[in-house]
């Protein structure tokens, strides 16, 4: 039987040496690719010009979850290397895990004496630890590492400084695994320009777990399943959103997880509005979009969960061709890369 959705169709290439391994300095200095769906126009600007692509009224909607640094570097009481990374807490001194090369009933060390025990693992692949002590995430405050992606940790390696820099300035809530990197380009200085200009700002929180980046198995894409998250759209945020599109403004969401929270919203019968849950909608092509009429993001992987969303709302074939054009003129790629607007 053939694919529904085939994961080969949203591949492309790329040279290994444009995945950015460290973040554009000044945060506003990265490139923007500006895709316009209705004048079939690409334009090539830089993040800070932002303001200038849209219209007073406008508001933008950003999610201000904040990364745990919950990457742990220790031994195995056998003595080989322990390097994980903690997904979820699931009762005091109880968390999954993902890591490699672990047996149940395994002891791990790691600095100032913090001990965990392997109990086995879960029917998703992630590994249950059982702490000595119940107070991790204070330790996680002092001793974890930004958990950055897999394709950069294989370049270098994560460090104490990565952990301002792979979180957003307006980051609050935190509980995620990795950052909402849309977010990442933007700057007081950005935020200045867009209130001048008169562009609004609403905050959402989406705890980024693994459902953002887990990988499509096999090759029809309309079969994978996304991983619940946890969200929350408070009232007087929900009220801005509400009141720029009651004015005629759109609603641009910064970022995939952003765009799936206002969707899962939107979706229910009541409409966008303040509420909280758990998400696990997967947008893909065939998708209708209901609350989002333009999309902030960054460039993602190929066959990739965001890039089926960015296909979505851009066309895959309109998107493939913004990325090749952005290959070809040496845009930076993925997480601390550089950023795409889709109008």
């Amino acid at each position: 039987m053939s694919p529904v959705l085939p994961v080969s169709d949203f591949d492309y290439a790329y040279p290994e040496d444009l995945i950015a391994t460290v973040p554009a300095e000044p945060r506003d200095s990265s490139r923007l690719l500006v895709v316009d769906r209705a004048a079939s126009r690409v334009e090539h600007a830089v993040f800070r010009d932002l303001p200038r692509f849209l219209r007073p009224g406008d508001c933008l909607v950003l999610n201000r979850t904040k990364v745990v640094p919950c990457r742990l570097l220790g031994r195995k009481s056998t003595g080989g290397k322990a390097d994980l990374l903690l997904v979820r807490e699931t009762a005091p001194a109880e968390w999954t895990a993902l890591a490699s090369g672990f047996k149940a009933g395994q002891t791990l060390e790691f600095p100032d004496g913090m001990i965990a025990r392997v109990e086995g693992l879960t029917p998703d692949g992630e590994y249950r630890l059982r702490f000595a002590s119940a107070d991790v995430r204070p330790y996680l405050a002092e001793h974890g590492l930004p958990p950055l992606p897999p394709y950069i940790a294989k370049k270098r390696l994560a460090s104490r400084a990565d952990a301002e820099r792979y979180q957003t300035v307006y980051a609050r809530d935190a509980g995620s695994i990795a950052a909402p990197t849309a977010g990442l380009h933007f700057t007081p200085e950005v935020f200045a320009g867009l209130k001048a200009a008169g562009i609004r700002t609403a905050f959402v929180t989406l705890h980024v777990g693994r459902g953002t980046f887990r990988p499509i198995v096999g090759e029809d894409a309309d079969a994978h399943v996304m991983l619940p998250e946890r969200y929350e759209v408070e009232a007087s945020e929900a009220e801005r959103m509400l009141a720029a599109r009651a004015a005629g403004g759109r609603l641009i969401a910064v970022g995939t997880t952003a765009t799936r929270t206002l969707e899962t919203l939107a979706a229910r019968p009541e409409g966008l509005g303040p509420g909280s849950g758990a998400s696990a909608l997967y947008i893909r092509p065939g998708h209708r979009f209901r609350a989002v009429d333009a999309l902030l993001t960054n460039f993602h992987l190929p066959r990739s969960t965001p890039l089926m969303l960015a296909s979505a709302f851009a066309g895959r074939e309109r998107l493939l061709a913004a990325y090749e054009d952005a290959v070809a003129r040496r845009y930076r790629l993925f997480s601390f890369g550089d950023a795409t607007l889709l109008l």
